[in-house]
């Protein structure tokens, strides 16, 4: 028997990002970003995000334990795109 686990406050539509059903503008990705970057807990991400309630951050960080792999890739993805934009950026005065 398999159990479908349920992420009440995250969305995930099928080729796009995971994202909280409240502010669809907010990927997951994002919140585990402040995570590995700072350290957060779901509570400092919380204070620092005022618009973020508790359960909605402890959603965030409880699917993305259960896809690290996916989204850890993303980041990665992410942060390519960014170093390679850099270097190929033209540099003003």
């Amino acid at each position: 028997m398999t159990t479908q686990v349920a992420y009440p406050h995250v969305e995930k539509i099928e080729g796009e990002a995971a994202r909280l059903k409240r502010f669809p503008r907010i990927r997951v990705t994002q919140l585990v970003m402040d995570y590995l970057a700072y350290g957060w807990s779901p509570d400092e991400m919380c204070r620092k995000h005022h618009y973020l309630s508790i359960v909605e951050a402890h959603s965030a960080m409880a699917y993305y334990y259960d896809h690290q792999v996916e989204i850890d890739d993303k980041i990665e993805h992410e942060l390519t795109q960014v170093d390679h934009l850099s270097a190929n950026a033209v540099r003003s005065r």
